[in-house]
């Protein structure tokens, strides 16, 4: 099953409704209003409402939302407010945990971004992902981090967080959702670490990054685009597919079935892009 690249997912807070057409006019490939944690708690009704007269007023406006927890006062609220309007394109489900509670939000029929957050998430995913709606996986690494007790930032995090980052692509494979999306990288100005994060997650197989500011798209766009070099090889690959049978080489390697299907989805994403690019100019 053929899956939309999104290699970004921007955050916009719900309380600051103008910063929305700009999200949406950044190059983001999605957009993500949000009405959890960006939302104070004295502030969820405002920032509901403020989200409702945008989607009134900017009818052809489409973007995802996430919601609160499903142990907030305030889901029901988010839920409504999600089957209300056309323009909510798909629904993020912070600290999924539970089959009642995607299947509780599906019935507002929409695509599923379930955020693993917790230990209870991790233990759960193999139900989770055969929830009906369920689209793609991705998860919060601070919330899981402080739950687990990790010290952020170090050798020793990483090395577990890994170990959520292969439970959520080998799932997301299994249940044949798209590629899951990486965590939320904390640094906005430093191109170099964040391009460096985005790579990372690309050669573990996510398709993307969760962003938090627009200064973050253009390093993380760039690491999870077919460079030159590749789209180069992909070309040679396919070229020589063509005119071979079975095994053959290319630049002095094997080249075999799974080698001609990577070249492909090589090319495809990058067709993708370009065509997302095309859209944007016009």
């Amino acid at each position: 099953m053929a899956h939309a690249v999104c290699r970004s997912a921007l955050f916009v807070p719900a309380t600051r409704a103008e910063r929305i057409p700009k999200a949406l006019a950044s190059g983001a490939d999605a957009v993500i209003v949000d009405l959890e944690d960006a939302v104070g708690e004295a502030d969820k009704r405002s920032a509901r409402q403020a989200l409702e007269v945008f989607l009134k007023d900017t009818p052809d406006a489409t973007f995802h939302v996430r919601i609160n927890a499903s142990t907030s006062r305030h889901f029901e609220d988010d839920l409504a407010l999600c089957r209300r309007h056309d323009g909510i394109r798909g629904i993020v489900v912070p600290k999924a945990e539970s089959v009642a509670t995607l299947e509780r939000v599906a019935t507002c029929n929409k695509p599923l971004w379930p955020l693993i957050e917790t230990a209870r998430g991790l233990l759960a995913l193999a139900s989770l992902v055969d929830v009906a709606g369920v689209e793609r996986l991705s998860f919060g690494a601070l919330d899981l981090g402080l739950e687990l007790g990790l010290t952020p930032g170090s050798e020793g995090a990483e090395r577990l967080l890994d170990q959520a980052r292969y439970q959520l692509r080998v799932h997301s494979t299994a249940a044949g959702l798209a590629a899951p999306l990486e965590s939320v990288h904390p640094s906005i100005d430093d191109s170099q670490s964040i391009r460096l994060a985005a790579i990372r997650a690309r050669d573990m197989g996510f398709a993307g990054m969760l962003c938090i500011h627009p200064r973050q798209l253009e390093p993380i766009h760039r690491a999870f685009s077919p460079s030159l070099t590749e789209l180069a090889w992909a070309q040679r690959v396919l070229e020589a597919a063509e005119r071979s049978h079975g095994a053959f080489s290319v630049d002095g390697q094997m080249v075999d079935a799974p080698v001609i299907e990577r070249a492909r989805r090589i090319m495809a994403i990058s067709e993708s892009v370009a065509g997302m690019n095309s859209v944007e100019r016009d």
